[in-house]
């Protein structure tokens, strides 16, 4: 059982080992945004595997959104694999140290990608603490500071900007995939931290599951719309 009280079947653990198709990504960005939540990160390479259920997630849809590193349509080295197809991961740096996660989805060229904000660890902490414990000595395996933001859980699961344009679906499964979990409850908000998008940064367009103590920051207003 999850600490958010979750209960995992044998059965569906294994289920959840087949990545999510191409089809799941292939759909509009709020779609697939909202449809992440409890949907499970695995990450396996060299025999080890983590895991964690998507607990907070934001759309980015432009390149009308200027929220987006797609606005105004304009291609960068650092954006192209926003316009690529379906499935594939997006990675980039902020801040010069914190690695994001995002996922390419809809058609190809649209430009738009779902940002994995949070993550409530499932298997393979003591993994995860090893790794968060480059930059933070202090984090525990109960601490929600393990995977409560973009930046924490990519250092968790160990991603880094080598991973971006990887292809998230196939089988055999990929070093890094989705596959399914228990649907969760949805809540909608204003995304966070992008104050310079104008009007853009009051679009209800973050997704998260309501008291989970994992979900980055509480959220001040509930939105509902487009």
């Amino acid at each position: 059982m999850s600490s958010f009280g979750v209960s995992i079947s044998p059965g569906v653990a294994r289920a959840r080992t087949r990545a999510l198709p191409r089809s799941f990504y292939a759909r509009p960005v709020l779609q697939v945004a909202r449809d992440c939540l409890g949907k499970v990160l695995n990450v396996r390479r060299q025999g080890i595997e983590i895991t964690g259920r998507i607990v907070e997630t934001e759309a980015y849809r432009g390149p009308q959104d200027l929220a987006a590193h797609t606005a105004g349509n304009v291609r960068t080295a650092r954006n192209e694999a926003m316009y690529g197809p379906a499935g594939h991961a997006y990675i980039f740096l902020i801040y010069g140290m914190h690695i994001h996660f995002n996922l390419v989805t809809g058609q190809e060229g649209q430009g738009h990608a779902v940002l994995i904000r949070a993550l409530e660890p499932l298997q393979g902490i003591d993994r995860m603490l090893r790794y968060r414990r480059r930059t933070l000595r202090s984090v525990t395996s109960d601490s929600p500071a393990l995977t409560n933001g973009p930046g924490k859980l990519c250092q968790a699961f160990d991603i880094s900007r080598e991973d971006n344009l990887r292809d998230l679906c196939g089988q055999p499964a990929p070093e890094i995939f989705l596959s399914e979990g228990p649907r969760a409850r949805c809540r909608r908000t204003p995304r966070i931290g992008i104050d310079y998008a104008g009007s853009w940064r009051l679009k209800p367009w973050r997704f998260i599951e309501p008291g989970n103590r994992y979900v980055s920051r509480s959220p001040r207003t509930t939105l509902t719309g487009p």
